[in-house]
């Protein structure tokens, strides 16, 4: 113990382990520019008076919107719990390289799809772009359960993550400006296409699934990985994670592992009503037009990219001078991260159109201390299995994105009249609501110990087929 502790303490400065997290969070950041794209750019497709007129303009209703941005996460879901299993047994670097660049590409033939075939054809390809970026966090968690060491994993998983709001402001603070330039709104998804594929050249010569796929890591780095990960996990000392069942029964049955579920959801149904309908409700209620629509539509995203960082750093200096346990850290930044907002949330509902910054700055509030939640249920999943992290993080973000589909279907319903502020009270109060009831689930039920079911017996068929390969090299 003495001496993985030394190791730990020889952990300072940078190593792969944190060029792989940069690698993820450029990933991030082009997988949420992809996915919000849409966002900003149907403003424009649907209204060339707020944009440059020299390009299509389509008469898609508010809830033909609404279902463009909704049929993302219909292929979203669907790839979820396969992609956990897939990237254990392949490795992470695999299905998060080929799921966004397929995507990238798809997104680049969105200006000619719409052109082809109309929404309907513009629709199909969001799913098929979803059932590309299904694979994104359960590889993510899969990468960071075999890169970080249980001390960083807080610091680590939230740099990592920040890239999705660094991907949501670039692109909601750029693609006003973008539609109404010389360049059209077609060149919003060819610029971030063309970004992805990028990424994808970059990520495939130097990214790595775990410390033994990369050949130049220093001995020392993967020591202190490798020693700081046993210290938590026996069966990776014992044999190789992929060999292991998934102990579904035992998941299911779990009370940590419920609660995590219902914490993703919820929080799920705030977050992704306000990332989808942001831009509208600044253009219909606030009256802004597309240039600062979308640079007030970024801030809040803005506030959350900083405040991650924020939230980081007292973090890592309560873990390090060991104030409070994990398990209540997790708990507490969860409840900073969505108690908070479900009150702004609530006093957002009674801002009058004329109040406009306090609009702003509520909405800011909302999203900006949302970040906590990195350091609360993001990185439950790891906490509670390292060898399923992936499987753990498919399932209920799976789950949780069922929540993405219908949030903003729900608003297409409810928000029949855009410029009425009392039907987007509702949906604030909607939001708001499920805040709280997640939240509090996760305080009385949420645990942050690893659960029996990480070290189930491993797969007697490949252990078998190992222990004749072992023998036939003696």
């Amino acid at each position: 113990m003495a001496k993985n502790r030394r190791f730990e303490d020889e952990g300072s400065g940078l190593g792969v382990r944190h060029l792989q997290i940069g690698l993820l969070f450029c990933g991030l950041s082009v997988a949420y520019a992809l996915r919000v794209n849409l966002s900003v750019a149907v403003v424009a497709m649907t209204d060339s008076n707020s944009a440059n007129p020299d390009f299509p303009e389509y008469d898609w209703s508010e809830k033909t919107k609404s279902l463009l941005l909704s049929s993302f996460f219909w292929g979203y879901v669907i790839t979820q719990v396969p992609a956990g299993q897939l990237a254990r047994k392949f490795g992470g670097k695999v299905m998060i390289l080929n799921g966004l660049l397929i995507c990238s590409i798809l997104n680049i033939l969105t200006p000619l799809c719409a052109k082809l075939g109309g929404w309907q054809l513009v629709c199909a390809l969001r799913v098929i772009e979803g059932l590309c970026q299904g694979v994104v966090f359960p590889s993510t968690h899969t990468i960071l359960s075999k890169w970080a060491p249980p001390s960083e994993r807080a610091t680590l998983g939230t740099c990592a993550y920040s890239g999705n709001q660094f991907g949501t402001i670039v692109m909601l603070a750029t693609s006003g400006i973008i539609a109404s330039s010389s360049l059209g709104w077609p060149s919003i998804f060819y610029i971030s296409g063309g970004i992805g594929c990028v990424w994808a050249v970059i990520f495939f010569f130097w990214g790595a699934s775990s410390p033994n796929d990369y050949k130049s890591i220093s001995v020392e780095e993967k020591k202190l990985i490798e020693m700081s990960q046993a210290n938590e996990v026996s069966t990776v000392q014992e044999q190789p994670a992929k060999n292991l069942r998934t102990p579904w029964l035992s998941l299911f049955t779990s009370a940590p592992f419920l609660v995590l579920i219902v914490a993703h959801s919820t929080h799920n149904w705030g977050f992704w009503t306000l990332l989808t309908e942001i831009p509208s409700y600044m253009k219909n209620i606030l009256g802004k037009d597309i240039k600062s629509n979308a640079m007030l539509s970024s801030l809040p995203y803005c506030a959350m990219f900083v405040m991650s960082f924020v939230f980081s750093a007292i973090s890592a200096y309560l873990n390090s001078h060991k104030c409070i346990t994990t398990v209540t850290s997790r708990k507490l930044f969860n409840s900073i991260g969505t108690w908070i907002p479900m009150i702004s949330l609530v006093c957002l509902g009674y801002v009058n159109s004329d109040q406009t910054n306090l609009a702003v700055a509520l909405l800011t509030i909302t999203v900006g201390i949302n970040a906590a939640t990195y350091l609360g249920f993001q990185m439950n999943h790891i906490d509670l299995s390292p060898n399923f992290a992936g499987i753990l993080m498919g399932i209920t973000n799976g789950v949780a994105n069922i929540m993405s589909i219908i949030a903003p279907l729900i608003v297409g319903f409810i928000v029949t009249d855009e410029h009425d502020s009392d039907q987007w009270r509702i949906i604030f109060f909607i939001a708001g609501g499920f805040y709280l009831v997640g939240n509090a689930l996760f305080v009385i039920f949420g645990s942050a110990s690893v659960q029996e079911w990480n070290d189930p017996p491993a797969n007697p068929r490949l252990s078998k087929r190992n222990s004749t390969h072992v023998e036939s090299q003696h």
